[in-house]
C-alpha cells in the first residue's frame, strides 16, 4: 500500500532519528509536538502518499526511536530545525515542504526561517508564527499566570514535571489528551488552579477514550514514553529564553515562504495570553498565507480528532504550492 509507512533510522545534525517514510513525489516533512511521536500522523501519511507526495513524519529528538540528548540546551530551536533540515538532505531532497503541530508548528515555522533555502512551503497546526517577542515567552506568562499554576512554568524545573509524569504514564497520557481535545468540557486544560499543585491534579480524569483515540493509539503512545520519559519533550520548553536570545539577529523577520495554518475553534493554544490575538498577529507576520483553516469544534489535537478536514486543507496547499 503506498500510504504504508517504513520506519527508518536516518542520521542527521550529529543524531540518529526514526521517520516513517512513505510515498513518492515531492518531499513533505511532518514535525510532532507534545506529547506524541511520529504515529500522531498516521491519518495524515496515508492520505498524502496516496496524493502524491513523499512523506516523512519524523520522531523529534527526544521522543520515541530518535536520539534523546541529556543536556537542556540541546533541545534548543537551532538544534530542532537543524534536525529538519539535515533529514531533508539525507532524504536526498533539495526542498521540503515543512508542515508541523504544536512545538511542531515552531520548529517548522524557524525551519523555513534559518533554512529558507530548503524550505519550499510551510503549515502551522496549532500554534501560529507570532516572530521574536518584545520579551521571552516565559516573562509573558509569569505575568499572566503570576497567582496561578500554568504547565508552561511548571515545566521549567528540571525533573519536576518527569518525576510526575512518568509515575504513571498511562494516566497521564490519558488526560493529557482529554483535556486538551475538543471533547473537554471548556476550561479543562486552563483551570484556575493555584500554584504549588502538579499538572494531573489540574487535568479530570475522562470517562473513556474519545472516538479518535481507540485503546491500540494509546497503547503505541504509553510504549514510546514508558521506554523514553519526558525528559527530552519537556526540555524543549526550557529553551524559551536560551532561544530568544538566539533569534535576536532575527526580531522582526517574517516567514516569506508560502503558509497554510490549521487549527480546532476549540483548541485552548490560542486562549493562553487573554486578549491577544495570535491568529491576527500571524496574518501580518505571514507574508503568503494561503489558507487559515478553523475546525469547527476541534481542539487541540486537530489531525487526530478531524483528519478528513485536515487531509484536505493539506493536500489542496500541496498541490497549490509544491506539485511539480
Amino acid at each position: 500500500m503506498t500510504g504504508t509507512p517504513e520506519l527508518r533510522t536516518i542520521h542527521a545534525n550529529g543524531l540518529d532519528h526514526r521517520v516513517a517514510v512513505a510515498g513518492d513525489g515531492p518531499l513533505v516533512v511532518l514535525a510532532h509536538g507534545f506529547p506524541e511521536s511520529w504515529y500522531s500522523w498516521r491519518h495524515q501519511i496515508a492520505a498524502l502518499a496516496e496524493a502524491g507526495f513523499r512523506v516523512a513524519a519524523i520522531d523529534v529528538r527526544g521522543y520515541g526511536g530518535t536520539d534523546k540528548p541529556h543536556a537542556v540546551e540541546a533541545y534548543d530551536m537551532a538544534a530542532l530545525t537543524g534536525d529538519v533540515a539535515g533529514i531533508i538532505g539525507a532524504l536526498g531532497a533539495d526542498t521540503a515542504a515543512v508542515i508541523g503541530h504544536d512545538w511542531g508548528a515552531p520548529i517548522a515555522w524557524h525551519t523555513a526561517l534559518l533554512h529558507p533555502d530548503q524550505v519550499s512551503a510551510v503549515a502551522g497546526l496549532s500554534v501560529p508564527y507570532t516572530g521574536r517577542g518584545q520579551v521571552p515567552f516565559t516573562q509573558v506568562l509569569r505575568k499572566v499566570y503570576k497567582d496561578r499554576f500554568f504547565y508552561y512554568l511548571y515545566f521549567q524545573e528540571e525533573g519536576v514535571a518527569e518525576a510526575e509524569l512518568e509515575a504513571d504514564v498511562r494516566t497521564s497520557l490519558r488526560r493529557i489528551y482529554h483535556s486538551l481535545s475538543g471533547d473537554a468540557p471548556k476550561g479543562s486544560w486552563l483551570a484556575d488552579q493555584a500554584k504549588g499543585c502538579g499538572l494531573l491534579d489540574v487535568l479530570i480524569e475522562p470517562d473513556g477514550l474519545p472516538d479518535w483515540l481507540g485503546e491500540d493509539d494509546l497503547d503505541y503512545y504509553v510504549g514510546e514514553f514508558d521506554r523514553g520519559g519526558f525528559r527530552g519533550p519537556i526540555n524543549r520548553y526550557r529553551n524559551t529564553e536560551r532561544d530568544w536570545q538566539a533569534l535576536s539577529p532575527h526580531h522582526g523577520a517574517d516567514i516569506q515562504q508560502p503558509a497554510c495554518f490549521i487549527a480546532g475553534t476549540r483548541d485552548a493554544v490560542l486562549s493562553y495570553v487573554p486578549g491577544v490575538d495570535l491568529i491576527e498577529i500571524m496574518r501580518g507576520r505571514v507574508r503568503d498565507l494561503r489558507g487559515c483553516h478553523l475546525i469547527q469544534g476541534a481542539g487541540h489535537w486537530v489531525q487526530q480528532e478531524r483528519p478528513e478536514a485536515v487531509n484536505t486543507a493539506l493536500i489542496a496547499f500541496l498541490n497549490e504550492t509544491i506539485r511539480t
